[in-house]
């Protein structure tokens, strides 16, 4: 049998955990693979495009297990009642291939998309950052939210989504939540008046074309830009000049995904960038003036997945009840055996009742 855990597992977890204390475990749990880069097998991820959307695998070993996940991205989907983004994921041991763990990863994904965005903020940011705009409402911005509040202090929120109805429904969730009492939530009229004045900047827009959400002009000394959205090739949200810009660093997960799928895919090949795993490996804050300008090229990389299914297969042994056991692959007697071990007593009971008739 192999551990199982479902949406309703998940659920169970969080209540259980609190999602603020959740995101910033995981966060600690990516921070711990990211420290130890060199021993995972890294490449871009598997993408099968569409006019509509894209499927993905995204697959990663460190030796000792492997793990990957599948996911999708379909703008247009909640015109279908469908979720954008729907994922799974597979945890299993290396020495015998053996599925350890089938999760749920499309509530885990948001998670852990908020709590790497909130990592990387944490060493690219002004220590004393408390404004961010929030640009796009949709399925994340909660998680964002949340991860930023509790992560980095963050106690003012201003948002802006081109779909009015998005940001009613952001502001009517966080309402909800006790422990963003003291974040201070109001709605811009533009992107423009969103960021005027804020320390961080998220961008998590969900279209899949190149717009621009961001232009050089709205770009202040000392911001940190958290850029979400640019997820896929002929997917950006910041024009290009952004990134040209002097004072400006860019820091990716993996430069050779981010190239294809980033920010970066509109710059020439010799773009100079850093790699997230050389910051934390170092110890140093990443930010060298309070008035340079980071962003964080965000596309989401498999070791982060993996980081989650690892620490939800942790959670599994502490949280039994959160956790179901299917049979996803056949135990039998004799491995030698597959047929008899599993069809065997079905097939010979079905000749037996065809011999009476």
């Amino acid at each position: 049998m192999v551990n199982y855990i479902g949406v309703a597992g998940l659920r169970t977890l969080l209540q259980r955990m609190g999602v603020a204390p959740f995101i910033a475990a995981l966060a600690e749990e990516i921070e711990a693979d990211y420290r130890r880069w060199d021993q995972f097998e890294k490449s871009a991820r598997l993408a099968s495009h569409s006019d509509v959307g894209v499927i993905e695998l995204m697959p990663t070993s460190d030796g000792a297990q492997y793990g990957f996940k599948y996911v999708n991205g379909h703008p247009k989907n909640t015109d279908l009642g469908l979720l954008t983004v729907m994922a799974f994921g597979v945890l299993a041991d290396v020495e015998t291939g053996r599925p350890v763990l089938l999760s749920e990863l499309t509530l885990t994904t948001a998670l852990r998309t908020a709590a790497m965005s909130a990592l990387a903020a944490r060493w690219m940011a002004r220590p004393d950052c408390r404004r961010m705009a929030l640009i796009g409402n949709g399925s994340q911005s909660e998680f964002q939210a949340i991860a930023f509040h509790h992560m980095l202090g963050v106690r003012e929120l201003v948002l802006y989504d081109v779909d009015g109805g998005a940001t009613a429904k952001l502001m009517h969730n966080l309402a909800q939540l006790p422990t963003l009492a003291d974040l201070r939530v109001t709605r811009a009229d533009s992107v423009a008046e969103a960021v005027r004045g804020a320390d961080i900047v998220t961008t998590v827009t969900a279209d899949k074309r190149n717009a621009i959400i961001l232009t050089p002009d709205m770009i202040e000394p000392g911001m940190h830009i958290n850029g979400v959205g640019g997820d896929c090739p002929g997917k950006t949200e910041l024009h290009k000049d952004i990134l040209l810009r002097p004072d400006v660093r860019v820091f990716v997960e993996y430069e050779p995904q981010s190239r294809i799928e980033g920010e970066i895919q509109q710059m020439p090949d010799d773009f100079a960038v850093t790699e997230f795993a050389d910051v934390v490996r170092t110890g140093v804050s990443a930010r060298r003036t309070a008035e340079e300008v980071t962003l964080f090229d965000s596309v989401g990389f498999a070791l982060e997945d993996f980081s989650a299914l690892r620490y939800l297969n942790r959670l599994a042994a502490e949280h039994p009840q959160a956790v179901r056991q299917i049979d996803l692959i056949p135990e039998v007697e004799d491995p030698k055996d597959l047929f008899g071990g599993t069809l065997g007593a079905a097939v010979k009971g079905k000749a037996r009742l065809r011999r009476v008739a």
